[in-house]
């Protein structure tokens, strides 16, 4: 090679360089900015559903000498569950090491621990599929969906369980029963229900079902509340139910818009079709209580509310408004006779119905969402057959059903043999505010 070609050689590098490095930048991932924003407002806005949100809606609800062990046990959830998921949670939910489509495996059903304690995520650490945002907003976000789901079953056993026994089997509750759900329906490829095909789009059967059926058999292996039908157990502060539902229902725009993991047309569309869904399951309760009991309530408004944000959440990425108005009335009336017509039947002392609104609510929903996720009644999925993917979601909703009413039941069994669930008589006559706490909500 002569000294003029290996000029000319490197005057041609020097003009193919810069284009080779610059088709690396552009093919290196981007952070959006935008969704990073959207993602970060989301995430705080489902932490604040449960505080102060539920701890509010619950709180008003009981008894004046509870109110205090309540909002504690949310709280105490709140911390227990951000370390545990930070531990090992996050990857026995979304660590996808030996999962492989159409391959049932130990896999399918829960995450291995190559993600515990975070291993590997640094700010530079990015994820999403719509859109690319940090991981560490990712997980703070689905950790925010797994501090509900505990809380959520506190209704159902309040004023009667011990502080210490509820820590405990909150922290095995949520090792066995919600990593493992959360697992095989979003994990992607390989788990059990995505693969099934079950639509669960921000944790009808993920969040609600799973809380409602360990509520019932909590309450169930528990027992009622001493004086429980007979003695009147009013709520003590409606105000503060009502607050604590207005919370809730602004803070379900994160927890549904906010499943669609971007600033995008899906989730401008579940924004809508929650607020939708919502106000007409409010109305649908209200009208039936209206009917049946000759007045309107706001205890059954602000339980209807929280019943129409339940059931829109499984569809809220695949519904249209129409499907959504239709979801909301059926599961404002549908899980107003099961928080009172079935509750008296069957006689069990779910006290603040986490299972007749969060479980019938999220049955509900799953399974309608098999039907108005069709295109051809309005919705955006990918549902052609209606029929079979009604059964798909009865599969999911089965499966849930039986999964967690048996840990559930094994784990609480286990403990009250171990050191015993709930307080004595004594100290469920005085309240727990003062016998698990030594403290009152009110000092007058």
């Amino acid at each position: 090679m002569t000294l003029r070609q290996f000029a000319g050689l490197g005057a041609l590098l020097s003009l193919v360089t810069p284009g080779l490095a610059m088709a690396e930048e552009a093919a290196a991932p981007v952070l959006n900015s935008g969704d990073t924003a959207w993602m970060l407002t989301s995430t705080a806005l489902v932490l604040f559903m449960t505080i102060p949100g539920l701890a509010l809606f619950y709180g008003g609800m009981v008894r004046s000498k509870n109110v205090l062990s309540v909002m504690m046990q949310c709280f105490a959830i709140t911390g227990l569950i951000s370390i545990l998921w930070m531990v090992y949670g996050y990857s026995l939910a979304f660590d996808t090491t030996g999962m492989e489509q159409g391959v049932v495996n130990f896999n399918s059903f829960v995450g291995g621990l190559s993600k515990a304690f975070l291993s590997g995520v640094t700010p530079a650490s990015i994820t999403g599929s719509a859109a690319l945002f940090p991981e560490a907003v990712f997980i703070t976000f689905q950790m925010t969906f797994a501090i509900i789901t505990p809380a959520l079953i506190v209704g159902a056993f309040a004023e009667r369980m011990k502080f210490s026994a509820m820590l405990i089997f909150m922290a095995i509750w949520f090792t066995l029963v919600y990593a493992p759900i959360a697992h095989m329906v979003w994990s992607g490829n390989g788990g059990l229900m995505w693969d099934w095909g079950v639509l669960d789009f921000a944790g009808g059967t993920v969040v609600h079902i799973n809380a409602g059926v360990a509520g019932l058999v909590a309450c169930i292996v528990l027992g009622k509340r001493k004086g429980y039908p007979t003695t009147p157990m009013a709520p003590h502060n409606l105000g503060y139910t009502l607050v604590g539902a207005a919370m809730l229902w602004v803070g379900w725009f994160g927890f549904n818009a906010g499943s669609a993991a971007a600033a995008n047309g899906t989730a401008g569309m579940a924004m809508l079709v929650t607020q939708i869904a919502t106000a007409a399951a409010a109305l649908g309760w209200m009208f039936a209580e209206w009917l049946t009991h000759g007045k309107p309530s706001a205890l059954g408004i602000a339980s209807g509310v929280v019943a129409g944000l339940v059931a829109i959440t499984p569809a809220a990425g695949t519904v249209g408004p129409m499907g959504a108005l239709v979801i909301g009335l059926v599961a404002g009336v549908i899980c107003f006779l099961c928080a009172t017509t079935l509750k008296r039947k069957m006689g069990y002392d779910d006290s603040l119905d986490a299972f007749g609104v969060h479980g019938i609510g999220g049955i509900v929903g799953a399974i309608l969402t098999g039907v108005f996720a069709a295109p051809a009644l309005g919705g955006f999925g990918t549902v052609e057959d209606i029929g079979a993917q009604v059964w798909i979601q009865l599969k999911g909703v089965g499966f849930t059903v039986i999964y967690t009413a048996i840990v559930t039941f094994i784990i609480l069994k286990v403990l009250d043999m171990v050191m015993g669930l709930r307080v004595n008589e004594e100290e469920e006559a005085v309240g727990l505010d003062l016998a698990q706490h030594n403290e009152r909500g009110y000092n007058l």
